[in-house]
């Protein structure tokens, strides 16, 4: 009976200590990445809305385009009034 005292009196005051030392150890890192992870979110979130009017882009292009292919017809004709 002395023997289960002793050895529970080491478990509540070496192996208790112990094991929260680790947890703490463990939980920390954890509660920084979810904090991380909150911040990419809200980032993420913000780059999203920016990068909403990317496919006008395509449009823009073609536009581009054209627009460079008349500037070029106009400038030919310039030159041939010159």
């Amino acid at each position: 009976m002395v023997i289960l005292w002793i050895m529970s009196a080491v478990g509540l005051l070496v192996i208790a200590p112990v094991v929260v030392i680790l947890a703490s150890r463990v939980i920390s890192p954890a509660l920084e990445a979810a904090r991380y992870a909150d911040d990419i979110l809200v980032h993420g979130v913000g780059i999203s809305a920016n990068v909403a009017p990317v496919p006008a882009l395509v449009a823009t292009r073609e536009l581009v385009g054209e627009v460079t292919a008349n500037a070029v017809a106009y400038v030919t004709a310039l030159r041939r009034l010159v």
